[in-house]
């Protein structure tokens, strides 16, 4: 990404020009880069960074505000916004394989949380999911892992899904799209501080 100052001798810029420049705006910035097609791949480390991805970016709102606040010294220094900083540094723990936080700095200091009960109901290109957490004030949330033998490592690349809970109440998922076939599954509560407790044992069900 190059960063501009009067693109094409005008204030400002967007829109790609000869299909070989894009032009656009971040944040205030002008910028260029290199015209390029979107693709949708797939693979098993981008399906668990998209799960990531998208728990994080709703969880934004529901964390205090000021929990927010603790990630406004990074966002200055790096001249990005608190939201980008919290996204930044959660998805750097993710690629080691470590859950998320909600403040700058994980404490790590709940006790881990369980999966007490999983129970699985297949379906035509589905399976059901629903998770009930040991209870805990400090969970935020349940890594999902899929694969079609039995899963000995959760990790980030066999996650498909993270999604809310609140240590009260089963959780449901529906794994949908899936082609005919038997499916496992494993599930691991994680902490608002940086915490993920034991997955609980391996299980499986069939897509119809």
């Amino acid at each position: 990404m190059v960063k501009l100052v009067g693109p094409c001798f005008s204030m400002e810029a967007s829109g790609t020009l000869a299909d070989t420049i894009t032009f656009a705006k971040w944040k205030g910035r002008a910028y260029a880069r290199q015209r390029v097609i979107p693709t949708n791949p797939q693979s098993a480390s981008q399906t668990g960074n998209r799960a990531m991805l998208s728990f994080l970016s709703k969880q934004w709102t529901n964390i205090s505000t000021s929990d927010q606040a603790t990630f406004d010294d990074d966002a200055e220094s790096r001249s990005i916004s608190p939201f980008n900083s919290y996204v930044s540094l959660n998805m750097a723990r993710w690629k080691n394989y470590l859950p998320p936080s909600q403040t700058f700095t994980p404490a790590e200091a709940s006790s881990a949380l369980t999966v007490s009960t999983m129970t699985l109901t297949g379906g035509e290109a589905h399976v059901n999911i629903e998770l009930t957490p040991s209870g805990g004030t400090s969970i935020w949330g349940f890594e999902i892992y899929r694969d079609t033998s039995a899963i000995t490592n959760c990790n980030n690349s066999n996650c498909i899904a993270v999604v809310e809970a609140d240590g009260a109440n089963a959780v449901e998922y529906n794994d949908t799209g899936l082609d005919a076939g038997t499916y496992h599954y494993r599930a691991a509560a994680i902490n608002v501080d940086g915490v993920r407790g034991t997955a609980i044992a391996d299980d499986s069900e069939a897509a119809t």
